[in-house]
């Protein structure tokens, strides 16, 4: 499986008798959320560590072909200097994520709004992230929230060091959609209360054709993009519903996998 749509989190009392069927263990919603959908972004780890039996834990609970990504630590990203971000890295990846294994997926290193693109001190923090933790590769993608990152640099540093730009789409956040690693990984925060799927039907349709695209290597429409396409190549596509109408966001997901 190549293309691995999801929500954010799992532990949500809005969803317990909506999604969850009514009387479901609160022990068991990982088991049942990932048994209905096919990735799932722990946001846990951006605010403290984990230890490593929950990674351990979660990966035995979870079926063949499941994938997390993991939010990085705000304390790596919520810096004035990154360059300075080595020792918070260093001990996010001794916590013991690489205990999820196969299941792995991205680290999505979240940045703050405020947070203003520096070249060469993002670039050092480029640096500082490891292609590999006890011999599994890691795969990096970052998620920026100013505007003064929509330059043809930023996506160049980014493609330079194999490292993803997070397509935050439906925000009020800037949105840069130029494919720079060999996966994609998507953000979508639009559900709405009023939607029963949170979005409407046609639109749950067209993420999931874009999923589709980029999985075929395919990249947005140059008057989206900051720099020339990406060459064509397959790629891993992870692809979550946040934010938004949360209570409507497993359904979003759900609705994606059944149009792919």
């Amino acid at each position: 499986m190549s293309v691995h749509v999801g929500i954010g989190g799992w532990t949500y009392e809005p969803w317990r008798g909506i999604f969850y069927p009514k009387g479901l263990s609160q022990k068991r919603e990982l088991e049942y959320a990932s048994s209905q959908l096919t990735g799932i972004e722990i946001n846990g780890t951006y605010y403290g560590s984990q230890k490593p039996e929950s990674f351990r834990k979660w990966h035995d609970e979870t079926p063949k072909g499941f994938v997390f990504a993991v939010k990085g630590p705000r304390f790596a990203t919520n810096r004035r200097v990154l360059a300075e971000s080595g020792d918070s890295i260093e001990k996010f990846f001794a916590s013991g994520v690489t205990e999820l294994k196969e299941k792995l997926g991205p680290v999505n290193w979240q940045f703050m709004a405020t947070k203003k693109f520096d070249p060469k001190d993002f670039e050092a923090f480029l640096k500082l992230l490891p292609k590999k933790v006890k011999d599994r590769a890691i795969r990096h993608a970052v998620e920026v929230r100013h505007d003064s990152f929509k330059d043809k640099e930023f996506v160049a540093l980014c493609r330079k060091h194999g490292v993803s730009i997070v397509f935050g789409a439906d925000s009020e956040f800037p949105l840069i959609a130029d494919v720079t690693a060999d996966f994609v990984y998507a953000r979508i925060m639009g559900t709405q209360a009023k939607e029963k799927l949170g979005y409407p039907p046609a639109t749950l349709k067209k993420w999931a054709e874009r999923a589709k695209d980029w999985e075929k290597g395919e990249s947005p429409k140059a008057s989206m993009l900051l720099a020339p396409a990406a060459p064509k190549k397959k790629r891993d596509v992870f692809l979550f519903v946040i934010s938004g109408a949360k209570e409507k966001n497993p359904a979003a997901a759900q609705a994606i996998i059944a149009a792919l």
